[in-house]
């Protein structure tokens, strides 16, 4: 099940997907990572779908990651006494803590976070971004507000506060059952929602305690404003452009997206663009070509994968989805032009040994033109470390652990491979060059280029190049 092509992509399981035939020919189709959304489904359906991943990767002897993705706080108005109302431009409308029915004038806002953190002049979003208010005057437990932006309001529609730092947790108390059921269940990402500041992630490092990797989504633009410690802190970033589309202007949102991207490269952590990719895909058979352009953009870019939501989880077409994203991602990454922006976007090797031996090993297979560059590691430091460098041959990361073989899947131009524990480094030699020719990424008379650390099983200490001849 060798993937001829280095970007991932991640499908997110539903309704329409669910069943062990139809998640089969997901992978089969180019599906390298499978997001379980938190936000709907039951813990039983969770585990009815992670064992049926699992099957899969016994199934097929491939290393499949398996994302939780947490639903974190959800802002929400209260109800109506009508169950709707209509709130007209330049209407006056009061939000407040009190429990009883809402109706034109006033509605239950349960959070006394926002009222705390509003101040006048602020805005506030409803429905995702359709209604917009202004603040004129609050206090601790109401807001009076001025419609901007008016339309038709129902029970429980969400409330985004943009420029507002909340006194809140990411991590909710549906949050933590979900949590302590997917470590135990074992799936390897966990995707952090409502990520605010670097506390949020250091928090959520805390109660996972490497159990998982930390999968850090930023949805809201002040986020931004602490950009390169929260990827420092995390394992791996999404840059979630739904949410973050709700809060920012359409206009900032392809800008935000491209300095995530940038400022993962530039900490060799896997990068993920998700949401809307192929949306129209969601029941047409066919996506638009703006979505098409939109995806090959983030490949161009040099995302580590991207993602399908509703394309896979609800839609009709969850199989011609995945087909397609990787069609695009191979036409794309078979464009010359391609190679040239990944040359031009080339990071400079940290002033570390480990980068150094790296950076070495990616500009000796392009000067022997190896078949691939093979790199042993425990942790997978070695190995995205190479994925970093973005070389013109495939990386083939060997690992005695599942679980780090389970978590690289998500990582650009990386084929991870279990292997046994090695105690000297001719036999791993041996072993990278067995694997490359079984694994079809050399043939008899190939180069490949090997990375490892010595001694084996020290995190981050890469300091051994050879190059290898395939027998």
């Amino acid at each position: 099940m060798r993937r001829h092509r280095n970007a991932k992509i991640i499908a997110t399981l539903g309704p329409a997907a669910c069943g062990e035939a139809l998640i089969g020919k997901l992978f089969e189709a180019g599906a390298d990572v499978f997001r379980l959304n938190a936000s709907h489904g039951t813990h039983a359906e969770h585990k009815k779908l992670f064992r049926i991943i699992r099957g899969l990767e016994k199934h097929y002897n491939r290393p499949i990651g398996i994302i939780l993705d947490l639903q974190g706080p959800k802002l929400r108005v209260g109800e109506f006494a009508a169950g709707k109302i209509l709130l007209k431009a330049r209407q006056s409308f009061r939000f407040d803590l009190s429990e009883q029915p809402g109706d034109s004038r006033r509605v239950q806002l349960p959070h006394a976070e926002i009222f705390a953190a509003l101040k006048a002049g602020m805005n506030l979003l409803l429905d995702d971004g359709r209604i917009r208010l202004r603040v004129v005057h609050c206090g601790k437990d109401f807001a009076e507000t001025k419609v901007v932006n008016g339309g038709e309001l129902s029970d429980h529609k969400g409330v985004c506060v943009p420029g507002a730092v909340l006194d809140l947790s990411p991590l909710t108390g549906k949050d933590l059952e979900d949590l302590e059921f997917g470590l135990k269940l074992g799936v390897d990402w966990v995707a952090l929602s409502f990520v605010q500041r670097p506390e949020d992630v250091i928090a959520a490092r805390k109660l996972i305690s490497g159990r998982a990797a930390v999968l850090a989504k930023l949805e809201k633009p002040l986020a931004i404003e602490h950009l390169d410690e929260i990827v420092e802190l995390a394992d791996a970033v999404m840059v979630a452009r739904g949410d973050l589309g709700v809060e920012a202007p359409p206009e900032d949102v392809p800008v935000l997206q491209k300095r995530i991207v940038n400022s993962c490269r530039e900490a060799g952590k896997p990068v993920v663009v998700a949401t809307q990719m192929l949306d129209s895909m969601i029941h047409a058979p066919m996506p638009t070509r703006a979505e098409a352009s939109d995806v090959a953009t983030a490949i161009y870019d040099g995302a580590d994968a991207v993602m399908l939501s509703a394309e896979t989880a609800v839609g009709d077409h969850p199989v011609a989805a995945v087909t397609m994203m990787n069609k695009i991602i191979k036409r794309v990454e078979s464009d010359p032009y391609y190679r040239t922006v990944m040359e031009a976007q080339h990071r400079h090797p940290k002033a570390t040994d480990a980068d150094a031996i790296i950076a070495a090993a990616r500009q000796a297979a392009h000067t022997i033109s190896a078949a691939a560059i093979v790199t042993f590691s425990s942790t997978g430091s070695t190995t995205l470390r190479a994925a970093r460098e973005r070389p013109g041959m495939p990386i083939l990361g060997l690992t005695p652990r599942i679980g780090t073989a389970r978590r690289l899947a998500l990582a650009w131009g990386v084929h991870s491979v279990k292997v046994p524990n090695l105690k000297r480094f001719a036999e791993m030699v041996d072993k990278a060059v067995d694997i490359a020719l079984r694994e079809e990424f050399a043939a008899t008379g190939d180069q490949v280029v090997i990375t490892a650390g010595v001694p084996f099983g020290t995190p981050g200490a890469t300091n051994i190049l050879r190059i290898a001849w395939v027998k």
